[in-house]
């Protein structure tokens, strides 16, 4: 990760650690950067934007970059993350930016850049901007007379995407109650659209935005408000998308959550009896539980671990050619579809195995126990101090022998803070408790503690 762009972009609080500025300049880079690659073709760039009251201001502020640098942006409005990654690689556009900060709180926000692939940019590319950002670089030159970009409405774009959304779906919605939590964010103006048009009975809530209560008590981070909409109102199923609609989460007739991991398991064992999973292979992060990994051996399916994060998980579906991936909170990655986690997608797949199996949601995620977990976090002087350290690490293993096969532990740095992460999964709680305290004594009889 660099200085300011982490494993999903740049984010930060608006105006206190992203600033217009910073907006401003990125977009300066991207524009000159990509007309440097193309010198045939004027550069086009796409932006996409959530609901936040800062949105707008950064969006702006990027197109004033990006203009004056001599690139045309075409504008998609508000929308998801995963539309933006789908218009790039089918319209062919140089590069896409979403400002969003996900599932953050709406006085956040954050400038991704996906790459002409759809894909999440490149980290040699992100050392570029920092450079620039920090003034590291040579000024880049204004293009100046009819060089100047200009700005497009392209609301189409997002029209197109909804469509090929529409397509993917194998059987109509009709007669299921279906319910939404569209999180005041991106999926508020797709979402509905895409289950009315499959004939779903569509519920719909916390899709009314005013630029302050994105992701208030409401959408994956927040699903209490959906669970007892789903018991209330008596729907089938129901699902839970984030800020910008990149993760879903789902909920079954009992209110019981589905998370990403049990979703993982229902497509992935769906697909290998389609013969559609590519290397009979699931790609999950380091912390997905221990229950789904038991549930996929029971299955005879293999299974990867990466580091947390819906960039790495890609990274390795790209680099072997598995089709299926992604993580416990909800960003699930279907390759043949997307290049990106798309909440929408993610809940017309699960609607798809619903269907096709004609079982209802609770039965299908049942196959999976997922066992009881106690995360702590630890504030160290030095995180890899504390986890390198050999009584630690002494510690740690002698708790992995006592586990054996019924449990896991792991510990793992924090990205952002003076933190270290002990993480045990058991049969039960009291267990994990007991080995989590254990390797946390350990640390402070080190000196480790801050």
């Amino acid at each position: 990760m660099g200085k300011y762009f982490g494993t999903d972009g740049f984010r930060g609080e608006a105006n206190v650690d992203l600033t217009v500025e910073h907006a401003y300049k990125v977009g300066r880079f991207l524009g000159w950067y990509y007309g440097q690659r193309n010198l045939q073709e004027r550069t086009r760039v796409v932006i996409g934007k959530d609901t936040r009251r800062s949105s707008y201001m950064f969006e702006y502020s990027l197109v004033a970059g990006l203009t004056a640098s001599g690139a045309d942006v075409y504008l998609l409005h508000v929308t998801t993350t995963p539309s933006v990654s789908y218009v790039v690689r089918t319209e062919e556009f140089d590069c896409g930016i979403m400002i969003s900060a996900s599932h953050n709180p709406f006085y956040d926000n954050g400038i991704k850049v996906i790459n002409e692939k759809g894909e999440k940019l490149e980290e040699s590319v992100i050392t570029e901007i920092e450079k620039y950002l920090d003034g590291e670089t040579e000024e880049i030159p204004l293009a100046t007379r009819e060089e100047i970009g200009r700005t497009v409405d392209f609301a189409a774009g997002r029209n197109r995407y909804i469509g090929y959304l529409i397509s993917i779906a194998t059987r109509s919605f009709k007669n299921m109650k279906v319910a939404l939590d569209c999180s005041n964010g991106s999926a508020s103006a797709i979402a509905k659209n895409v289950f009315d048009a499959l004939g779903a009975e569509t519920h719909v809530i916390a899709n009314n935005p005013n630029g302050t209560n994105i992701n208030t008590n409401c959408g994956s981070t927040h699903i209490g408000n959906l669970q007892e909409f789903v018991k209330r109102e008596g729907c089938d199923v129901g699902f839970a998308y984030d800020g910008d609609a990149d993760r879903c989460l789902a909920v079954d007739k009992n209110g019981e959550v589905v998370d990403g991991d049990k979703i993982m398991y229902i497509c992935g064992k769906y697909m290998k009896e389609q013969g559609t999973l590519v290397n009979n292979t699931v790609v999950t992060t380091i912390m997905s539980n221990f229950g789904l990994y038991k549930a996929l051996e029971r299955e005879g399916i293999s299974y990867e671990k990466t580091a947390v994060g819906d960039k790495y998980v890609y990274e390795n579906m790209a680099a072997n050619g598995h089709c299926l991936g992604g993580e416990q909170s909800g960003h699930i990655i279907f390759s043949k579809n997307a290049t990106t986690g798309d909440g929408i997608l993610t809940s017309l797949k699960v609607m798809e195995v619903i269907l096709e199996k004609k079982q209802p949601l609770d039965k299908l995620a049942a196959e999976v126990e997922i066992y009881p977990q106690v995360l702590k976090n630890v504030r160290v002087k030095d995180k890899k101090e504390a986890q390198d350290d050999p009584a630690v690490k002494a510690e740690v293993e002698k708790v992995a022998a006592a586990l054996g096969d019924t449990g896991r532990i792991l510990l793992r740095q924090s990205g952002t803070e003076p933190v270290v992460r002990v993480m045990v999964e058991a049969p039960d709680t009291e267990t994990c408790e007991k080995y989590v305290d254990q390797v946390i004594a350990v640390m402070g009889e080190r000196g480790h503690f801050i």
